[in-house]
């Protein structure tokens, strides 16, 4: 289990996050929603390890993310960020293969070419394996880097280790047009299907409502509501957190709330 409790942030006097807390359980998607500034980003960060609390603990089994180890860490958790920049000429099989660097010495190198020939698989990137990385477009390049992230966590089957794995995404639709934006999000259900906890910071309402199994709403640094999308989802909720009157009705094929403009 992947925690924060209690968790505040503090900058210039002002609370980035006030009290926060969060559960992100092994199996299961849980997506972080809010608008510009609702500390979602944060909230990652401090999951991720990437950021310490001013307040309250954040933990991967009970343990503080403070305690462990960096490199016990990655091969427990991969985190693709908003942006991956590269600025020397790698082929895309080697920046793959740079998700595996927190294995060195503890799987053989096929384990490890089968781990990125899985992800590569996965993303609809196998055909680029040969190019130079800072060739590629901005979508390409961010499919290369969820490549990236998959091998990391990937513990021989493609999906999650038994011993759970988290795979954390900060807006990784952001650029993808619409195909891979819902095969992006199909592999995270996948993960989370074969025992990862995936922690996913998104903002398109209905991609939230699609693919979450969870959903915690933030405005301006607290909590507005955690659970299942049809709980979350709700006209009131949205129109609070947004301040913009939406509509939120079935999805015809899916049952899931599906949101437009009131």
């Amino acid at each position: 289990m992947l925690t924060a409790d209690g968790v505040s942030v503090l900058r210039g006097g002002r609370a980035i996050l006030d009290r926060v807390s969060l559960a992100v359980p092994p199996g299961q998607l849980t997506v972080l929603l809010g608008p510009n500034g609702a500390g979602k980003s944060t909230l990652f960060s401090i999951l991720s390890g990437g950021l310490r609390p001013d307040a309250g603990v954040a933990a991967l089994d009970g343990q503080s993310l403070r305690t462990w180890r960096p490199d016990a860490l990655a091969r427990r958790r991969a985190v693709l960020v908003q942006r991956s920049e590269l600025g020397f000429p790698m082929r895309v099989l080697e920046v793959v293969l740079l998700g595996r660097a927190p294995f060195a010495g503890r799987q053989s190198r096929d384990r490890d070419l089968a781990a990125v020939r899985r992800a590569l698989g996965e993303t609809d990137t196998t055909h680029l394996a040969d190019r130079v990385f800072t060739t590629l477009s901005g979508g390409e390049r961010q499919r290369v880097q969820l490549a990236r992230v998959l091998a990391q966590i990937d513990g021989g089957t493609g999906a999650a280790a038994p011993e759970a794995r988290f795979l954390m995404l900060d807006e990784p639709t952001a650029g993808l047009d619409l195909l891979h934006q819902y095969t992006c999000l199909e592999i995270a259900r996948g993960v989370a299907a074969g025992g990862g906890g995936v922690l996913a910071v998104l903002h398109d309402l209905n991609l939230a409502a699609m693919f979450a199994d969870r959903i915690c709403l933030l405005r301006q640094g607290r909590v507005v509501a955690i659970g299942p999308p049809d709980t979350v989802i709700t006209e009131p909720l949205l129109a609070d957190t947004f301040g913009l009157p939406l509509r939120v009705t079935p999805h015809p094929t899916r049952g899931c709330p599906s949101v437009m403009a009131a």
